[in-house]
């Protein structure tokens, strides 16, 4: 198995959220990952292949030698950059996305591959066959970030589920500060924000603060 990347603070990225602060998806990454975001997954759904890959060379430009930058569904994009020489680290897809295991076929064997799950067999499947380096798990609490998603489940149901198998998983689903360090205490790998950090007046501070939460609740 592939070591997961650090999870501890994941940004995913809404442009609408960012421009509604705003600021461009790359400065909010860039000010984000200066705070202490670990992980950034680029998610545009609906986007055009060529203007996400444009923004997906930017970021990994700016912030791809400090941290993992995820293109979330996009395998194509994913490899394209690849093809460009971005310093792009990985894929993240969801369960009616391509099966995990073509995933990994086209992606090579040297990227990061997550997941997003929700029930207990969505995570055990997840665990068969190694393909998959790290989950997903939502939502926590209900959100406006997607439509397409169940009410919250809390942090405990979240917890509960992801210790079903050993792959490192993050939460997500309206996560804010207040959740880090529960979910820290927990055993989760990580907390994944979008809005936490997008919608914020300093993305920065947010970002520290988000990670002084989750370092707070792993004492």
């Amino acid at each position: 198995m592939r070591p997961a990347p650090d999870l501890s603070l994941y940004l995913v990225t809404d442009e609408a959220q960012c421009a509604s602060a705003g600021r461009s998806v790359l400065e909010t990454v860039v000010a984000a990952v200066d705070g202490g975001a670990t992980c950034v997954q680029l998610r545009a759904k609906g986007a055009d292949g060529g203007p996400f890959l444009r923004q997906v060379l930017e970021v990994c430009e700016a912030v791809g030698g400090l941290v993992p930058v995820i293109v979330n569904d996009r395998v194509d994009v994913f490899l394209a950059a690849r093809a460009d020489g971005a310093a792009v680290a990985g894929v993240h897809v969801g369960q009616s996305d391509l099966p995990v295991g073509v995933v990994r076929e086209l992606i090579g064997g040297d990227a990061f591959l997550g997941l997003s799950a929700r029930t207990a067999d969505e995570v055990r499947a997840a665990a068969v066959g190694g393909a998959c380096d790290h989950l997903g798990i939502g939502p926590v609490h209900t959100t406006a970030t997607k439509t397409d998603i169940p009410d919250g489940v809390g942090v405990a149901e979240v917890a509960r589920v992801a210790a079903l198998v050993e792959l490192p998983a993050v939460a997500i689903g309206g996560v804010k500060t207040v959740d880090m360090a529960p979910l820290a205490s927990a055993g989760l790998a990580g907390g994944a924000v979008v809005s936490a950090i997008c919608c914020a007046p300093d993305p920065r501070a947010a970002a520290a603060e988000l990670l002084a939460a989750w370092r707070e609740g792993l004492r």
